[in-house]
């Protein structure tokens, strides 16, 4: 079976990081769990920058319209702190806002720190792009997007997702699909892909 190719910028904002303070732990731990989490064929796009508004805007717009990714994760810069600038810089490229993930995102983190209320992650649609901003730590990464289990592997709290390959669908992009043992993506019936009708080998009788 084939599964259409999925183009994913990777962006993380760090003004340490991004001048070599310490590694970036980010975009690394984005990775690993969105190849873990997705069957299809992956290309990666990744910058690294610093907490500057005007150039998180210029690297979102750069991954959206001349990358043209299909997906976009950012992590770091969404909290109260001064330089925190990334949820404005989403929100400033944006032709839509999906405020659904980042209600999610919030209750997700809710279950383990009551701080997770001064996060500021926003969900926006530029173009054919689907952004999200997701939190900085590679822990917190993983349940954000995958959600609460218990331990029987039983889905507690679902992650965001799950929504994001019919998000995807509905704004002109690949069809994504997961290892459900990871996440499970929900899609309407009427928007699920029917599997290729095999064809009989060749000589054989149909």
């Amino acid at each position: 079976m084939s599964f259409d190719a999925v183009k994913i910028g990777l962006l993380s904002v760090s003004d340490r990081a991004s001048a070599g303070v310490y590694q970036d732990q980010g975009i690394p731990s984005l990775k690993i769990w969105l190849q873990t989490a997705l069957l299809n064929p992956i290309e990666f796009v990744e910058i690294l920058i610093p907490d500057e508004q005007a150039e998180i805007e210029n690297a979102l717009k750069k991954l959206a319209d001349e990358q043209q990714c299909n997906l976009i994760c950012t992590t770091g810069g969404t909290g109260p702190a001064k330089r925190d600038v990334t949820p404005e810089a989403t929100l400033a490229v944006s032709h839509k806002e999906m405020p659904g993930f980042g209600e999610q995102m919030r209750q997700i983190s809710l279950h383990f720190v009551p701080t997770a209320i001064l996060s500021r992650q926003v969900a926006v649609i530029r173009g054919e792009s689907l952004i999200l901003n997701l939190p900085g730590q590679p822990k917190a990464i993983a349940e954000t997007l995958e959600g609460l289990k218990d331990p029987e592997g039983n889905s507690l709290v679902k992650g965001i997702f799950a929504a994001v390959p019919y998000c995807i669908d509905l704004i002109g992009g690949p069809y994504m699909e997961t290892n459900e043992t990871v996440v499970k993506a929900f899609r309407p019936k009427s928007a699920l892909r029917k599997p290729a009708e095999s064809k009989p080998a060749e000589g054989s009788t149909p």
